[in-house]
């Protein structure tokens, strides 16, 4: 049974939309409708998050493309990189966005029910220096710096599910001490030049549910072996979806939730704080996508907030 008293916390960005182009393929409407979505389940609490400040994102970003970024100075071809145009909404809603992530490390670190939420986030193509597809600031980079810096912890682990992999994070927080940057991904998909993480499985266009769960198994044991956690940042992509457009897995929701339940018990077993960001999700209809998404929130409701 579910207690009524304790809340998971999960930071919003839908308010700070970002105009796009009418026919772009970013799917930016799914964050409100996620958010809608999870309006009545009572054990999570919606709030706003803080913007990242310039001292956070200084962190893991080169000054220079931290200032052309926001004053909309970068030139055409680093924004065509990036994949949206520039406007001073889409800098207030990257800079959000990362203050979202470090929100929800912050809230799992600190609070008693140990997982919270960033509704957007994974933006983990974002490079120290440029930014990549649909990615301008690295929000779990930045975050575990902060956490690093600010509160003090050692180990962080990132476990990026998803489908896409981690390029800017694994560049990023390379040679990074007390660090573990891990992905499983497409491996024919894009970033069609990888950079190595510290673990890194890449699975066959078409992989199903079995095969996948099989490998997240892997992954769980060699970090259950690897070190001491102080932090679990989770990348929940739903982009693994069979009807995901840019995905070329083919896993059903049924395995997404099989996923997400795996990595969730894998933290509370061992009293790991998680912070979860949602990352990609390009299904048509988009529905579908929100649909994985809602379910990763109901999971951690089911695994973090019942009693026996």
């Amino acid at each position: 049974m579910a207690r009524p008293d304790f809340l998971i916390k999960a930071f919003s960005t839908d308010q700070f939309e970002l105009p796009l182009p009418a026919g772009h393929r970013f799917p930016m409407e799914k964050y409100r409708m996620l958010k809608e979505s999870l309006s009545n389940v009572t054990a999570i609490s919606l709030e706003s998050p803080p913007a990242a400040t310039d001292e956070q994102l200084l962190l893991c970003h080169d000054p220079v493309y931290v200032e052309q970024l926001c004053t909309g100075s970068l030139d055409e071809k680093a924004m065509r990189r990036i994949g949206f145009p520039w406007s001073p909404a889409m800098v207030e809603r990257s800079r959000r966005s990362v203050g979202a992530t470090i929100a929800a490390c912050e809230a799992a670190y600190c609070s008693e029910q140990r997982v919270a939420f960033n509704l957007a986030g994974g933006t983990h193509h974002a490079h120290r220096d440029f930014g990549s597809g649909y990615c301008c600031f690295n929000d779990a980079a930045v975050a575990v710096c902060w956490m690093q810096t600010h509160w003090g912890l050692g180990q962080i682990t990132i476990i990026d599910l998803d489908v896409h992999q981690g390029d800017g994070t694994a560049a990023i927080l390379a040679g990074r001490d007390k660090t573990l940057t891990c992905s499983i991904h497409g491996a024919s998909n894009f970033p069609f030049r990888k950079t190595r993480s510290d673990i890194d499985i890449a699975l066959a266009d078409g992989t199903a549910d079995e095969e996948y769960l099989e490998a997240l198994k892997g992954l769980l044991s060699a970090l259950d072996a690897a070190a001491e956690h102080d932090l679990i940042i989770y990348l929940a992509g739903a982009d693994p979806l069979e009807d995901d457009r840019l995905g070329r897995l083919s896993l059903s929701h049924k395995g997404l939730r099989a996923r997400d339940e795996a990595v969730f018990a894998f933290a509370k077993k061992r009293s790991i704080p998680i912070a979860v960001a949602m990352a990609g999700g390009y299904a048509d209809p988009i529905a579908l996508t929100v649909q994985a998404h809602r379910q990763t929130f109901e999971c951690a409701v089911d695994i973090f907030c019942t009693t026996a």
